[in-house]
């Protein structure tokens, strides 16, 4: 398999899953009062799409290529890799911190407001870089995984972007300088991507790409149990975010078995 021939549709894969930050501070600025709960349903249905890959193709086709082994020691670096990034980031300014962007209009000191906004914007940058590898990476191998990832990254990236414009908005009255750093927060992704490309197409062997696959499945595993299911369980109905993830593993399931 030549992968050289996916590497457009990877990068642009990446970067719109990445720019779906800006959804969430479009959001922010029309809607008077931003409901995350809304998008709990999505967020069930963004962990059930990737924990079916992860385990379903993407961990399989990895052990098939590397041996179960290897395949195992990669998928558990990815979690690691991706558990480490969390860890680095304070607790405040952890993406995964969605406290209070249900009453925006609770007001605290301008200042204070910014720097909340700016430091969540660089936690999500850092956080968002990995995705940008694990999409990248995930379309070189198999364009139909690449699609799934990336709208499942792009689901999940929406509330993101909500947490870095809300308060930088309501600290300027802004709404320009609130997208602006949701945009700059997006943009990791697909620097990652660009990273992964430079780095990795000269080795990317069958080997290489198999042992990629395996960690991609670690970061989308901890992504899913880490971030998506805690959030959509904090702000929506359990039903509703169970109803997402079968939803989500129902429809990757029947869209594989027709491709």
């Amino acid at each position: 398999m030549d992968v050289s021939e996916n590497v457009d549709v990877a990068l642009l894969l990446t970067l719109l899953a990445g720019l779906s930050t800006g959804i969430g501070s479009t959001i922010a600025y029309f809607i008077k009062k931003p409901r995350i709960a809304y998008l709990s349903f999505g967020l069930g249905l963004s962990a059930g799409v990737m924990i079916y890959i992860s385990f379903m193709e993407l961990l399989p086709g990895a052990i098939k290529g590397l041996g179960e082994l290897w395949a195992l020691a990669a998928f558990f670096v990815g979690i690691g890799v991706i558990a480490l990034i969390d860890l680095l980031i304070p607790e405040p300014q952890n993406p995964h911190d969605y406290t209070g962007l249900d009453e925006p209009t609770a007001r605290q000191p301008d200042s204070k407001l910014m720097r909340t906004g700016l430091m969540t914007a660089l936690a999500i940058g850092i956080h968002n870089f990995p995705e940008g590898l694990a999409t990248f990476a995930a379309a070189l191998g198999d364009v139909r995984f690449g699609i799934f990832i990336a709208i499942a990254i792009a689901i999940h990236n929406i509330p993101e972007g909500i947490a870095v414009s809300v308060p930088i908005f309501f600290a300027t009255n802004n709404k320009n300088k609130a997208f602006f750093y949701s945009f700059l927060s997006g943009v990791s992704e697909p620097v990652g991507a660009m990273v992964g490309y430079l780095i990795l197409m000269p080795f990317l062997t069958p080997a290489v790409l198999a042992a990629l696959l395996a960690f991609i499945a670690g970061i989308m595993i901890y992504i899913s149990l880490d971030e998506l299911l805690p959030m959509a369980h904090r702000y929506g109905h359990g039903h509703l975010v169970i109803g997402g993830i079968v939803a989500g593993m129902l429809i990757m399931a029947i869209s594989l078995l027709m491709l």
